[in-house]
């Protein structure tokens, strides 16, 4: 047995790996079949599960194996994946055992709350145990803040996108802020001249699920890998051998699952084709959550909602559901192109859903950085939401400060990498429309394979094996910018 350094490492990370693998299920779990009595021992069980793990990756004996394994003869992806082990550690090796258990905890009771006290409205049961939540993140952020010398925001956004900061994102939105606003008003002008048919139900669920199944299928989905479930929030969980992703069904809105799907197979086509041969080692997993989102969007957005994706998609809607008025071609089409601010943000179209993503940066990084508390939140969310959006959300907690379940378990920093992941979609979007002059009419024979192929060789199979700005710009040939994303919402819209 090769008794190296970093092989001792690799080693650890692959055992780090396995109980991720069993945290990961035993929480999809708990978003999909748990019975509810089982929701305090689960939350219990899972803490466990996280303090173990941040047992074995603080070990004296970690640091000790980075620090000699750093003099050691390695390749490339050996030494990516020890800058990446490095990460994982630093971001460990900062917080205590009983802060890890206790935001563990917290996030589980408010997490499970979350789902009866939404429907209800409850914001006041809701943010007690928010409080909590909050109240650990910022012990977190702060500890993690004063060890990278920044503030306690970009510590959690770090998180989530390497070498992210909120001085950089305030350039991006600005940026989308100066356009945007007016990009929108001119889309919903526009769309106002048309009468359009709304599609008449109900749409059983059943044949929902097979509608979402058959685009899954065409997306390349690997069904012996994964599967398919129901959940409050939709989501996609698991790990690369087996990625569990799920939506929810409303039988008076026949889209709203099976975007949420398209979605949501972005994610997992891209966990599905990780590189297996690092597979355990953190330079195997997906690079950052920007670059995760880019996928999903890449999938709901740029392919789903196209004009040709949806002409191949129509035929399966009238085969579930039968023909109706709103099912002609044109009608069909507009109906999935609509821009109409809502209340939703996972129910937003695309012009509009940075709106929803720009105000929660702005409460989670005040709220982070103790500039708010939780008490200022719903009178924020509804004086930002007239801002953007022109909707209020006075007394209406269920589709506002409440709709999202990121908070719930402490996921301060997140909600930037949709907006990040939107722009990242529409340069790889791009990008892969030069390399492939045919694509736009492979897409209407519904031929993925070379669009698939291409999103492999340039994202998929390099895992975490290059930096965030290294991986973009290798994709495409520059680094992050949103004039795609302008070109993008502009040539669909106006």
């Amino acid at each position: 047995m090769d008794t190296s350094n970093y092989q001792q490492l690799t080693r650890t990370f692959q055992r780090l790996y396995r109980f991720s693998h069993l945290s990961s299920i035993a929480g999809w779990d708990m978003m999909t079949m748990m019975p509810s009595a089982g929701s305090a021992a689960r939350g219990e069980a899972l803490a466990e599960l996280s303090v173990l793990k941040h047992q074995i990756l603080t070990d004296k004996k970690v640091a000790q194996w980075l620090e000699a394994a750093a003099q050691e003869d390695l390749n490339d992806v050996e030494q990516a994946n020890l800058r990446e082990m490095t990460r994982h550690y630093q971001q460990a090796a900062v917080l205590p055992e009983s802060l890890v258990e206790a935001k563990s905890l917290a996030g589980s009771c408010c997490e499970h709350a979350w789902r009866s006290q939404r429907p209800a409205n409850d914001w006041e049961g809701f943010s007690a145990n928010l409080k909590e939540v909050v109240k650990l993140s910022r012990e977190e952020a702060k500890l993690r803040a004063a060890v990278k010398g920044c503030t306690p925001y970009d510590a959690l956004l770090d998180l989530y996108e390497p070498d992210m900061t909120a001085a950089k994102l305030d350039v991006l939105f600005a940026d989308l802020q100066s356009w945007l606003p007016d990009l929108l008003n001119q889309a919903v002008a526009k769309q106002a001249q048309r009468q359009l048919i709304a599609p008449v139900g109900p749409f059983p669920v059943e044949k929902q699920r097979e509608l979402g199944l058959t685009a899954m299928h065409t997306l390349g989905f690997n069904f012996d890998a994964g599967r398919l479930d129901i959940s409050a929030h939709p989501f996609c969980g698991g790990v690369p051998e087996d990625v569990r992703i799920t939506t929810r069904y409303d039988e008076n809105d026949l889209l709203g699952a099976l975007f949420g799907v398209v979605h949501e197979t972005g994610h997992a086509r891209y966990e599905q084709n990780l590189p297996r041969t690092w597979l355990g080692q953190p330079v195997a997993e997906a690079r950052s959550m920007a670059v995760h989102e880019s996928q999903s969007l890449f999938f709901e957005m740029q392919l789903g909602r196209s004009k040709a994706f949806l002409q191949r998609l129509l035929p399966a809607v009238i085969d579930r559901f039968g023909a109706q008025p709103a099912f002609s071609e044109e009608n069909f089409i507009a109906w999935n192109q609509q821009v109409q601010p809502g209340l939703i943000r996972v129910d937003a179209d695309e012009v509009s859903y940075p709106a929803h993503v720009i105000l929660r940066y702005e409460i989670e990084r005040a709220l982070i950085n103790g500039e708010i508390e939780v008490e200022d939140i719903p009178a924020l969310w509804d004086e930002k939401m007239q801002h953007w959006l022109g909707i209020s959300t006075v007394g209406n907690y269920r589709d506002g400060c409440m709709q999202d379940i990121h908070w719930t378990d402490g996921g301060f920093g997140y909600f930037p990498s949709y907006t990040l992941g939107a722009m990242y979609a529409a340069q790889l979007f791009h990008a892969a429309r030069t390399a492939l002059p045919n694509l736009d009419a492979a897409i209407a024979e519904g031929d993925f394979s070379a669009l698939f192929e291409w999103l492999r060789q340039n994202i998929w199979q390099h895992g975490s094996r290059f930096t965030t700005a290294k991986l973009i710009e290798s994709a495409t040939g520059e680094a992050l910018n949103s004039r795609y994303f302008r070109q993008h919402l502009t040539a669909r819209y106006l």
